[in-house]
């Protein structure tokens, strides 16, 4: 993986293709309404279904093959606002008897982690490690707060695919909602024209995509970063994570004004992917406290990118 390639290899693509069509078949967007209801079933909803797609044998950290795949299961999994930690359980580091692994603050470590029983494995961005020993009352998006125990090990190198396999899961909840915006405003029509005729409406659109397609290009990078071995890899992913919460406001800002009032009614598909993103872009740090950990970083030298 050391020549830079733009583009998922065309295994990887078909295996998110497959991840989508499994995702749909075992409910599609009912799971996440399911699971809201009962939090405790969500593994049950959904771990067979990733079984089956042979999820939790995909090695990302040591395979090239393994890593692109995890990338495309995370976006299938987010366009489907999947239930369940798929990047997390896929960011598990190797030498910790855990399933999963998450990046949390300093401050009040918080976790989509409710109703779930596995071992999970938390890390701050400086690297340090704890095990998850016990998780509060589940709130808002299955986030609970998490009770944890120090590990004497530090898994700084961990932190960037933590980082960069949960902005693919945003990523493919970018993917659905622009989608379902464009479908929305085809059919709709205002003064006996569809939405989608007005340039008003075309201009925001665009301006929705081109934020959309700017983090598709970014977390393909930030991916050839981490399975390079590049010691820039946590620049990248800080800086992956950063374009993709301001494209997230982008985007859903243009998605909930061309849908309208509807939009935050559970009736429509839209409002469960914005609610759902909600854990994804505040966690562990939102867009202001990411910014600046990211300046913090490469304020002095900058990001070192391809040509440096």
């Amino acid at each position: 993986m050391s020549d830079m390639i733009l583009d998922l290899s065309d295994d990887a693509k078909e295996y998110g293709r497959q991840a989508l069509r499994a995702f749909e078949a075992a409910g599609g967007d009912q799971l996440v309404q399911q699971a809201e209801s009962k939090p405790e079933d969500r593994a049950a909803l959904v771990e067979p279904v990733l079984a089956g797609l042979g999820a939790f044998e995909l090695d990302p950290r040591t395979d090239t093959d393994g890593l692109e795949a995890a990338a495309a299961l995370c976006r299938s999994a987010g366009y489907w606002a999947l239930p369940y930690p798929v990047a997390e359980r896929l960011s598990a580091p190797s030498g910790l008897d855990v399933d999963g692994l998450v990046v949390v603050s300093e401050n009040r470590p918080s976790a989509p982690l409710a109703g779930l029983e596995s071992h999970w494995a938390a890390v701050t961005l400086t690297g340090r490690c704890s095990s998850v020993t016990s998780v509060g009352p589940a709130g808002a998006g299955f986030v609970t707060e998490l009770e944890l125990s120090a590990l004497h090990a530090d898994r700084a190198a961990d932190v960037a695919l933590g980082l960069v396999l949960p902005s693919w899961t945003l990523l493919g909840m970018l993917d659905r909602a622009l989608e379902l915006t464009v479908a929305h405003v085809s059919l709709r029509k205002q003064f006996g024209q569809t939405l989608s005729s007005f340039q008003g409406v075309q201009f925001q659109l665009t301006d929705a995509e081109v934020e959309r397609s700017g983090v598709d290009i970014l977390a393909k990078y930030a991916l050839w970063s981490i399975g390079a071995g590049r010691p820039e890899a946590l620049d990248d992913a800080l800086a992956l994570r950063l374009a993709a919460l301001e494209a997230a406001e982008i985007v859903f800002r243009v998605c909930h004004q061309l849908h309208g009032a509807v939009g935050f009614c559970d009736e429509t598909t839209l409002s469960w992917l914005s609610r759902y993103s909600q854990p994804l872009r505040r966690l562990p740090f939102g867009l202001s406290a990411t910014r600046d950990r990211l300046t913090r970083a490469v304020g002095g030298h900058g990001l070192t990118g391809l040509y440096t």
